[in-house]
């Protein structure tokens, strides 16, 4: 079990009570997370409501960051305030703090094999099937799964099919092959996570993000942290214990690695104050580049490792005793300055052609966040959204935007529930009324604080289905009445690559489509990108003045930066858009900015950079552009 076990002498009731008080009292935060994650894991399986399970996933990953002790707490009868806990999680806490134990645990562990829950972990492989499995063939196990489906066992059951065997056996073989990376904006929170739990240790000046993450890399692996400090044992000792730690894989005193509840390897390298510099060249830059660098160092009679730059002797190895020499620098301007190089960004530092840029004076000044005037694709709750078209339409506002586009879906993907003809009329009435609005709040000076000058409008917009036949799902009178269509591909993904391409190439040449989404329909980790002839769709994208969107969801980053690269040289302008179902999906904008950033993007090759205006008369010359 989770908690630890205590063995309870039943024949001696004081010694019984000793012996609950002790089990209670070891139970840390760490173990207390470990029990909510399973039971989460077990509701699951069980076929529980969505929400509880992940209440309890929730509460567990509040426990492990929790600044209190949170049994001791609950013993001394001052329950903390912990986010997601509710009356009946916290009843479970005060009864684990009190006993050491939980009944409710304890008998869901009776009632579900823990191998049910690695079960779950088999890409389309739900809970319920997972429990039909178990309670028909009793199967408890992946293996077990395997020779069933392999045998043509899975079929007699009620509900399953050859194709379910089929789809199982490649879910098995994926879960086999299938690198356990983060997506950015996972390994992202989780880092944010751990610095915060990091503040207050005592001679610490400040921890920052490094590796992959730093080159905001668009899955991550492991993640490695910096950490400038004037006590590194006292870091060292706080890292190690944190109560979201797994266990740890190595201590030293100016480096740890641990793994976590649930989660990545986190790296902790220490740097001396005042030395950051080569600490943060070598540990952002990826192995290419760092070749690049200390060949350029050697080149010029030094060494370069993260501790610094040493003197080379005649032999070509770093000079030692009273003739030793190292150089160090507290930021990594003086340290690339060393090199005669500039300042190069983390995004850059891949060995693409950055040094060679440098040495050039021809580095790029690269697209931020604070560049861009607007949001060219979000979603609202008429379609496949979560919040009405008003509040998404206010939280772009807030942002700053002089434009955001709402583009709900059209009326053939029918699983967004798209809009037919009507119901795409009774948006249009509500985006002008929307629009009446906001210009009254300007006028009378009571608009939201940061609107531009140019004011905020509600751009009407759809995203417009390319569908299996080729063929745009509404016609040119209805999309010539948008302000903006952005069109993507949803369906027919596994056709031929001529046909895609023929596809794409349509909605490319169609004198109302003027942004195609998300081009190559990726899912990272999960989806395959589409088979096109990209040579061909830049090239044409780049004639029509049809703008090719950077999709700023984590799952998607679509157009990848190295495609985003290729198209930028091919003569195509690109956006960068959030696709946001939801309010808080708007920040996905960031994740867009940071791939653009790594596919070497200035701000002028990106429309939504542009005023309203110039969008708008970008987007009224296209069809002179396709003609």
């Amino acid at each position: 079990m989770s908690h630890v076990e205590t063995a309870v002498d039943t024949t001696n009731p004081e010694l019984d009570a000793v012996a609950v008080e002790q089990d209670a009292a070891l139970l840390t935060n760490g173990q207390l997370a470990r029990m909510f994650h399973e039971i989460g894991d077990m509701l699951e399986v069980k076929g529980e409501l969505v929400y509880k399970t992940v209440a309890y996933h929730r509460a567990a990953d509040a426990i492990a960051h929790s600044p209190v002790e949170v049994a001791e707490a609950y013993r001394a009868g001052n329950p903390p305030r912990i986010p997601g806990v509710g009356a009946a999680i916290s009843d479970k806490l005060a009864e684990l703090a009190q006993t050491g134990r939980l009944q409710f645990y304890e008998r869901l562990r009776t009632e579900v094999p823990p191998t049910l829950v690695e079960m779950l972990d088999l890409p389309g492989l739900g809970p319920r099937t997972v429990k039909l499995l178990y309670e028909t063939l009793g199967i408890e196990n992946v293996e077990a799964l395997r020779d069933a489906a392999e045998r043509g066992l899975l079929r007699d059951v009620k509900g399953l099919s050859a194709r379910t065997e089929e789809s199982i056996l490649q879910a098995i073989a994926t879960l086999e092959t299938r690198p356990q990376r983060l997506l950015l904006n996972q390994a992202n929170a989780i880092v944010d996570q751990v610095i915060g739990d990091l503040e207050g240790t005592p001679g610490l000046r400040r921890v920052e993000k490094a590796g992959s993450l730093r080159r905001w890399q668009e899955t991550i692996g492991d993640l490695d942290l910096l950490a400038e400090t004037d006590d590194p044992d006292a870091l060292i000792e706080r890292f190690v214990g944190l109560a979201a730690v797994d266990r740890v894989l190595n201590r030293g005193s100016y480096k740890a690695a641990i793994k976590l509840l649930r989660g990545p390897q986190v790296d902790l390298m220490v740097m001396p104050p005042g030395e950051a510099g080569t600490y943060e060249i070598h540990f952002t830059g990826n192995k290419d580049h760092n070749v690049r660098l200390r060949g350029r160092a050697r080149d010029r009679g030094w060494s370069l490792s993260e501790k610094g730059y040493m003197r080379l002797g005649e032999d070509g190895e770093p000079l030692a005793g009273p003739n030793a020499e190292l150089r160090t620098f507290a930021t990594e301007g003086e340290a690339y300055a060393f090199l005669d190089l500039p300042f190069i960004e983390p995004e850059l530092r891949q060995d693409r052609g950055e040094i060679e840029a440098a040495l050039a004076g021809t580095l790029p000044t690269l697209v931020t966040l604070a560049d861009l005037n607007g949001d060219c694709h979000t979603h609202s709750d008429r379609t496949d959204g979560v919040h009405t078209v008003e509040q998404m339409a206010e939280a772009g506002r807030r942002r700053g935007y002089a434009y955001q586009v709402l583009t709900d879906h059209s009326q053939s993907l029918a699983i967004a529930r798209g809009l037919n003809a009507e119901r795409v009329e009774e948006e249009r009435e509500l985006v002008g009324l929307l629009n009446q609005k906001f210009a009254r709040e300007e006028e009378q000076g009571t608009a939201p604080p940061g609107t531009p000058p140019e004011g905020f409008r509600l751009l009407f917009g759809c995203e417009l289905e390319i569908r299996a036949d080729g063929q745009l799902d509404f016609p040119d009178e209805l999309l010539a009445r948008y302000d903006v269509v952005v069109a993507s591909l949803h369906v027919g993904r596994r056709q031929p690559r001529v046909e895609l391409t023929r596809r794409v190439m349509n909605a490319l040449r169609n004198p109302n489509v003027d942004i195609i989404a998300h081009p190559a329909g990726r899912y990272i980790q999960r989806r395959e990108d589409l088979d096109l002839d990209w040579d061909a769709v830049f090239a044409e994208a780049a004639r029509t003045g049809t703008l090719l969107e950077m999709n700023g969801s984590p799952h998607r980053l679509d157009l990848s930066d190295h495609r985003a690269r290729r198209a930028v040289a091919a003569g195509c302008t690109l956006t960068i858009d959030s696709d946001a179902h939801r309010i808080e999906e708007l920040d996905y904008m960031r994740w867009g900015v940071s791939q653009a950033r790594r596919a070497w993007v200035t701000p002028e090759l990106v429309a939504n950079t542009w005023s309203r205006a110039k969008l708008l008369d970008w987007v009224a010359r296209k069809p002179e552009r396709v003609s």
